[in-house]
C-alpha cells in the first residue's frame, strides 16, 4: 500500500500522483479490505466483526460505529498502561502520538506503528514533485526549514507518547533520510533534534544566516513557530552576527551537540556578512526582511490554513512579496493531503486527499453552520443537529460546494474515528476531491498547537469568577467573549469581561490585584497543550482581561442581528473575530490586565 519511486525524479513522482487520483475509488476499496484483513482479529473489531474479515464495505459501515475519542480512550489507555498491541492493531503499537486537542485536560493519544513512519516518509516525498512543477531550480540550493522537537511523556507500558512531528524528526526515516537535492536543509539534524528550544532556535538561525546565499527558501511547519523565529531573529541579530563575525557560538549555546554542528558550518570568521546582515537588521523597518536577508528566496513554506491563517498579513510584511506556500494537510491521527496548486493565493488553498493514506469517510454537515461568517457564534451545543451519520458518504462521493466532517479509519487502529476537522469541497483532480480546511470543530481559541474548546473556556472563567469575584468584590460577571490577539508575537488570549456590581448600577471598581489573579486563574485551568505553550515553548503570551463598560454586550447583539442573526436565536459569541465586533468591544474596555505568571506545566506520565 506504500508505493516506492525516487524522490528526485520529478516525472516519476507526478506521474504517481495521477495514478492515485486517478483511480481513488479502488485504492479506497483496496486500502479498507487490507486493514480489515489484517486487523478483524483485534479485540476492538472484534466486537463488531465477530473476527470475521468483513469485505463488504457496507456491512463494515452498518457493524462499525462511527465514534470520537472518548469512545476508544479506554481502548488506547490500556496500551499505555501496558496492554498488548492487538486491542486495536495487529501491528506492534511502537509509540503513541499526542494530539494538539486534549480529554480531560491531558492530550489525546493517538496509535503509531513502525509501518506509519513508511507512510508518512511516502507522504513528505509527494511534496517535492508539487513544488518542482511549479518552482524551478530547487537542487540548486538548500531550505532554511525551522524544525523543532517537544517534550514527550512516559507511560507506564514503556512507550513513549509524543506530538507527531517529534516522533517523525526523531525516527531514523527521518535521521538517516537518503540524499534529496530538492530538499537540503541548512539545519543540521542535531540544531533541529536539540532539546532546548531556545537552542534550537539560535542555532538554525544562525546556520541560516551563515548560508544565506545558498538558501532559496524558508519556512517553519506552521505560521506561528516561524513569525516566532522572526521576533526572536529581531531580539537577537546582534548576538548572531558577533558570532560570525568571530567564527564562534556564544557561551550560553551549551548543548555539545548543537555547538559542534553549528561551528563547522561557521568554518571561522566572516567579517563582510556580518557586517551586511546586521546593517538589514539595523533597519527602522522590518518590512520584507525576509526577502532582504534571503535574496534568493522564492517563496516562504508554512501552513496558514486553518487557525494558521489570521498570521497571514504578519506574514505577508515580513516577506515582501514572497509567495506564502501551504504544501500539505496532515494531523496526529492521519497525514490527509497536499496541495497541488502550491503557489495559490493563501485563501484559496485547497488539498487534495491522498487516497492510500487511509480509508476516509465523510460527515455531512448543515451548511448554514459553517459557512465564513464573521463571529463565532454559540453554536456548539447540539453538534448532532447538524451532522448526518446515515448520510455518510465515501471519499469519491463527496460533492463540490458541500461541507463535511472527516471520518478516518486507518492502518494503526482508528476505525471510523471522527477526526474534529470540518472541510468545505472545493473540486476535484481527476477522481480525487480537493478540500479547504474550513475550521476545527467546537475549538474557540488557538494560537499556535493550542485548541481550547468552548466547554473548557467556559470551566477556566467560571473558576476564576468564583475564586477571585466573590466576596469581598461582590462583582457579576453578566457576559464574556473571548479574542486570539495575533497582533504581537507571541500571540496571546484575550477575554472581554462584562463586570457589574452585585448592588449597584454604578461603574464596577477594579481591583488590579484581583484581576491579575483572574488571568492567572483562567490560564492554570485551561488545558495541558496550552499550558506547555506558555510554559515550555514560550509560544504564547500571558493571558489578558479587558473589563468593558456596562452595556457592552447588548451593543455586541445589535450589532451581530445587524449582520443577519436571528434576535430570537442569538447567543452571545464566545469568541469574536470581525473587525466590527471587535471594535465595539475595544472601544467600550475601562481596565486591562495580564496574568502575572506563567502557568505551572510539567511533562509527567500519564498514569500520575
Amino acid at each position: 500500500m506504500i508505493p516506492s519511486y525516487d524522490p528526485n525524479d520529478t516525472e516519476a513522482g507526478l506521474k504517481l500522483l495521477e495514478d492515485l487520483t486517478t483511480n481513488a475509488e479502488a485504492i479506497q476499496e483496496q486500502v479498507l479490505h487490507h486493514i480489515l484483513s489484517q486487523n478483524s482479529g483485534t479485540q476492538y473489531l472484534r466486537t463488531f466483526l465477530h473476527g470475521e474479515s468483513d469485505k463488504n464495505l457496507q456491512s463494515f459501515k452498518n457493524k462499525v460505529p462511527v465514534v470520537n475519542y472518548d469512545d476508544i480512550k479506554p481502548f488506547i489507555q490500556r496500551i499505555a498502561d501496558g496492554e498488548s498491541s492487538d486491542i486495536v492493531s495487529a501491528q506492534p503499537i511502537i509509540e503513541l502520538l499526542t494530539s494538539s486537542g486534549t480529554s480531560a485536560g491531558k492530550p489525546k493519544l493517538m496509535p503509531s506503528t513502525a509501518e506509519e513512519l513508511e507512510r508518512k516518509t511516502f507522504f513528505y516525498s509527494m511534496l517535492v514533485p508539487i513544488m518542482n512543477k511549479y518552482v524551478s531550480g530547487l537542487d540548486e540550493g538548500k531550505g532554511m526549514y525551522l524544525l523543532f522537537i517537544k517534550p514527550e511523556i512516559n507511560t507506564p507500558s514503556g512507550l513513549m507518547a509524543r506530538p507527531v512531528l517529534t516522533s517523525y524528526y526523531k525516527s531514523q526515516h527521518f535521521r538517516n533520510r537518503p540524499f534529496n537535492k530538492y530538499n537540503v536543509y541548512t539545519s543540521p539534524d542535531q540544531t533541529i533534534l536539540c532539546q532546548d528550544s531556545k537552542q534550537s532556535m539560535y542555532c538554525q538561525l544562525l546556520c541560516g544566516l551563515v548560508q544565506r546565499s545558498h538558501v532559496l527558501r524558508v519556512g517553519a511547519v506552521f505560521a506561528s513557530a516561524f513569525l516566532r523565529a522572526v521576533k526572536f531573529l529581531e531580539e537577537h541579530f546582534k548576538e548572531l552576527c558577533a558570532d560570525i563575525r568571530t567564527g564562534t557560538v556564544t557561551s550560553w549555546i551549551i548543548d555539545s551537540a548543537c555547538r559542534d554542528s553549528v561551528l563547522s558550518i561557521l568554518n571561522g570568521s566572516n567579517q563582510e556578512l556580518a557586517d551586511e546582515i546586521e546593517n538589514e537588521c539595523a533597519e527602522k523597518s522590518w518590512e520584507g526582511i525576509l526577502r532582504r536577508l534571503w535574496p534568493k528566496a522564492k517563496y516562504v513554506e508554512v501552513i496558514v490554513t486553518g487557525s494558521m491563517a489570521q498570521y497571514i498579513p504578519t506574514l505577508e510584511f515580513y516577506s515582501g512579496g514572497l509567495p506564502l506556500v501551504s504544501t500539505m494537510y496532515a494531523s496526529s491521527e492521519c497525514y490527509f493531503g497536499i496541495n497541488l496548486n502550491p503557489l495559490c493565493d493563501p485563501s484559496d488553498v485547497s488539498y487534495t486527499l491522498l487516497p492510500n493514506m487511509a480509508y476516509f469517510e465523510f460527515l455531512p454537515v448543515d451548511d448554514k453552520s459553517h459557512e465564513e461568517i464573521h463571529f463565532a457564534s454559540h453554536s456548539n451545543t447540539n453538534e448532532d443537529e447538524s451532522l448526518k451519520e446515515d448520510l455518510i458518504v465515501d471519499l469519491v462521493n463527496v460533492e463540490v460546494g458541500r461541507y463535511y466532517e472527516i471520518v478516518i479509519t486507518t492502518f494503526t487502529g482508528l476505525y471510523r474515528y471522527r477526526v474534529g476537522d470540518i472541510l468545505k469541497v472545493t473540486g476535484f483532480h481527476n477522481k480525487a476531491p480537493q478540500f479547504r480546511f474550513v475550521q476545527r470543530r467546537n475549538v474557540v481559541l488557538s494560537i499556535d498547537t493550542d485548541k481550547t474548546n468552548e466547554e473548557d473556556l467556559l470551566n477556566a472563567v467560571t473558576q476564576a469568577k468564583l475564586n477571585h469575584l466573590q466576596q469581598p468584590s461582590s462583582l457579576l460577571l453578566t457576559e464574556y467573549t473571548s479574542y486570539a490577539d495575533t497582533s504581537s508575537i507571541p500571540g496571546h488570549y484575550v477575554l472581554f469581561w462584562e463586570l457589574k456590581p452585585r448592588h449597584s448600577n454604578d461603574p464596577p471598581k477594579l481591583d488590579e490585584k484581583k484581576m491579575e489573579d483572574c488571568c492567572s486563574e483562567v490560564e492554570d485551568c485551561l488545558d495541558y497543550v496550552y499550558r506547555r505553550c506558555r510554559n515550555k515553548d514560550k509560544s504564547i503570551g500571558p493571558l489578558e482581561i479587558r473589563v468593558v463598560s456596562l452595556g457592552t454586550f447588548d451593543s455586541l447583539m445589535d450589532f451581530c442581528v445587524s449582520q443577519g442573526s436571528s434576535l430570537n436565536q442569538y447567543k452571545t459569541p464566545r469568541c469574536v473575530k470581525s473587525g466590527g465586533a471587535l471594535e465595539i468591544l475595544d472601544s467600550r474596555v475601562i481596565g486591562r490586565f495580564f496574568s502575572k505568571r506563567v502557568p505551572q506545566w510539567e511533562p509527567l506520565g500519564l498514569d500520575s
